[in-house]
């Protein structure tokens, strides 16, 4: 599992108390190449929490002690919770749903760049974002669910636009936008995630072998756990 990083390498996980998180943990954990994975989520310690830009950079301070990653990856994000599911139209858009939504997955995510890029290694290394298709507008054929589409949009837009930056410094890093596909978990379970979702464990296996097979060429894609690039 992950030939291509460095034997002994380095693994953050945030969002790591999800399902999909947990699975990166566990998998990334059990593999002999892997010396050490941390997973970060609101309750860790230390603890990192997305509405809280102060607990982003205190994390990252903590984690550091001078080691380098050579995966991060963040799978923290929401869809619905128990204040509010995903819009179906217009009619039902409020401000308090579309600020929740894009602090979970686009604004939170953007300080993890911010504040996380660093502590990548300078040899090969990646920063993997959780992204979703229905995030792609080239996609986009039933409408619907309006703050977690945008904010996945803009999630999107964010990895494209970090990983101009960073290539101009860090010629082996690569950042990327990863579709999972349909997990059975807390996110999916109102929408059939029981019956047409995969086990975590499962999609993350898929998003890993993606994840091994990157070139720095790819920073800055949108990817699906298959390996296809999906649309913008």
């Amino acid at each position: 599992m992950m030939s291509s990083l460095p034997d002994q390498f380095h693994a953050l996980v945030i969002g790591a108390s999800g399902t999909i998180g947990a699975a990166f943990v566990d998998l990334l954990g059990s593999s002999p190449r892997c010396a050490s994975v941390q997973g970060l989520h609101r309750h860790s310690a230390p603890a990192i929490d997305f509405a809280d830009e102060a607990s982003i950079a205190e994390a990252a301070r903590v984690v550091d002690n001078g080691r380098r990653y050579h995966l991060i990856v963040n799978a923290a994000g929401v869809l619905h919770d128990a204040a509010f599911m995903p819009e179906k139209r217009l009619a039902d858009l409020n401000l308090p749903q579309m600020q929740a939504t894009f602090q979970a997955n686009a604004f939170g995510p953007a300080l993890v760049l911010r504040h996380f890029v660093r502590l990548l290694a300078n040899e090969r290394a990646m920063m993997v974002m959780l992204s979703a298709k229905v995030g792609s507008i080239g996609d986009n054929r039933l409408g619907g669910w309006y703050s977690y589409r945008a904010s996945k949009a803009a999630l999107n837009m964010l990895v494209k636009t970090a990983a101009i930056e960073v290539a101009r410094t860090r010629k082996d890093t690569v950042l990327v936008a990863l579709h999972p596909g349909t997990v059975n978990s807390r996110l999916s379970q109102p929408f059939q995630g029981e019956t047409i979702g995969r086990p975590a464990h499962d999609a993350v296996t898929d998003m890993l072998r993606v994840i091994d097979a990157l070139t720095p060429a790819d920073s800055g894609s949108f990817k699906s756990y298959n390996g296809a690039e999906l649309p913008w």
